[in-house]
């Protein structure tokens, strides 16, 4: 049995893993392995994808297409674990495009990750995406 800061380890190197396969179709084999087979991927444009087959085929298309060659950025990640086998993962990073020299601050996102421990390896098993935006009306007028 791991300890925390094993399973903490595992589950950076499960991330690290899916961002060097992003962006490069021919890696979608990896891609698609980091999630579980009915895992749930609700993207930044509130698009629902379901199950492991979708969500490997919408970003194939992105891959070939949009995002080809795009690099996957991240600022910071912070994790939590609540069980042995389940833990919460905030991510905030950004796509960096292949014609851009560096990652704008500007298309920030940050995302919710369950991630289980399935057979001894930890997959996503769902996924929420969200544009960083600045302060709304509300906490203008009133403040966090």
């Amino acid at each position: 049995m791991m300890d925390d800061q094993q399973e903490a380890k595992a589950i950076k190197e499960l991330f690290q893993r899916m961002d060097a396969a992003w962006g490069k179709h021919e890696e979608m084999s990896v891609y698609r392995s980091c999630f579980t087979e009915d895992a749930d991927y609700v993207t930044f444009q509130g698009q629902r994808l379901k199950g492991r087959q979708e969500i490997a085929d919408v970003h194939e298309k992105l891959f070939k297409g949009i995002l080809k060659d795009s690099r996957m950025t991240t600022a910071e990640q912070e994790l939590k674990l609540l069980t042995p086998e389940v833990a919460i993962v905030h991510r905030v990073g950004a796509i960096r495009m292949r014609w851009q020299k560096k990652t704008p601050k500007s298309r920030l996102s940050i995302n919710t990750n369950v991630v289980v421990k399935r057979d001894g390896e930890w997959k996503v098993a769902a996924f929420q995406n969200g544009r960083i935006t600045g302060p709304g009306i509300m906490e203008k007028l009133f403040g966090n």
